[in-house]
This record gives structure tokens, C-alpha cells and sequence, in this order.
């Protein structure tokens, strides 16, 4: 767990895009809010692995939202519900049960359902919500930080030297 928040920091104060950061946050709400042994989790981490995004920063946004999916339950159930027994749409959730893959998506289930229409309304502005962060992050709390005596004696030592060219 720690070294996975070193490498956060690690992909922070590195050059990587900030979007990729956003995306690997974004990605983790939606694997974090929902249900985690569904068929849309499996395809989304195989996508993620796919993608150039941060793992570590994709492996704690997971984590943390996992957590805040405990307090969200009772909204997600809420909005599954709704929208499963919504009358205009009992013919088109019918036809979508009687199909063996669709019933391996679990979409019957309201918190299924429910968490995963939650994330992906969120997810765009968690993306964006994120990228403004790190970008603000690398330009006032780096700067403020590059600029305190103690950061700059340890960057003059040839200990941080060599762990530059160790890390790389």
C-alpha cells in the first residue's frame, strides 16, 4: 500500500499528463462504486491494462471509492430500482433477461444497475474534477515545495544524484 502511494507521488510530480492520472481516477470510481466480481468490472480492468493510465493511482482511487460505496449504497439501490421498474422499459429489461450474457452482467440486480449508472454519470466529472487538482497541484505545491531550502540541499547531494538515476 505504501509503495503504491510513492508511486502516486512518484506519477504527481513526474512529467506523465495529467489526463492520465484523471483517467486512472475516474476508471477507479467506476470499479470502486460497483458491485467488484461483475462482467463490467472484468472489461474495464482489462481496458485500464490496455490504456496508458496510472495503475497505482487506478489501484487507490479503487480502493477509496470501494470504501465510499458503503455510504452510496442506499442511493445506487435507489436508482436501480427506478429505473428496473420503471413501465416503459419491463419489455426491454425482459428481452435483455432472457439472454444468458445479459444475465451475467447482474443488470437485474438494483445495486448492479443502480452503482453503475452512479458511476458513470460521475465519471466525467471526477475526470475532469481530477485533472484540474493535479494540474494545480504540480503548479503551486511542487513550486512551493522546490522552493524551500531543505528540498533544495537534499537535490544538490549526489545521495539524491545517484537515487535519480536509480529510480529511472
Amino acid at each position: 500500500m505504501l509503495r503504491m502511494v510513492l508511486k502516486l507521488f512518484k506519477a504527481l510530480n513526474s512529467e506523465a499528463s495529467p489526463w492520465q492520472l484523471a483517467f486512472a481516477i475516474a476508471f477507479g470510481l467506476v470499479v470502486g462504486l460497483t458491485p467488484l466480481l461483475s462482467l463490467h468490472n472484468v472489461l474495464l480492468v482489462l481496458m485500464v491494462f490496455m490504456l496508458r493510465v496510472n495503475l497505482s493511482a487506478f489501484f487507490l482511487a479503487t480502493g477509496f471509492f470501494t470504501g465510499l460505496a458503503y455510504l452510496l449504497d442506499g442511493v445506487s439501490v435507489s436508482v436501480g430500482e427506478a429505473i428496473l421498474t420503471n413501465p416503459s422499459m419491463q419489455s426491454f429489461w425482459t428481452s435483455l433477461y432472457q439472454s444468458e450474457f445479459w444475465q451475467l452482467t447482474h443488470f437485474h440486480h438494483t445495486l448492479t444497475l443502480g452503482s453503475l449508472v452512479v458511476a458513470l454519470i460521475l465519471f466525467a466529472p471526477v475526470a475532469i474534477l481530477s485533472k484540474y487538482l493535479i494540474v494545480t497541484y504540480r503548479h503551486r505545491v511542487m513550486a512551493w515545495m522546490g522552493k524551500l531550502k531543505v528540498v533544495q540541499m537534499l537535490k544538490a547531494t549526489k545521495f539524491y544524484g545517484l537515487y535519480g538515476a536509480l529510480s529511472d
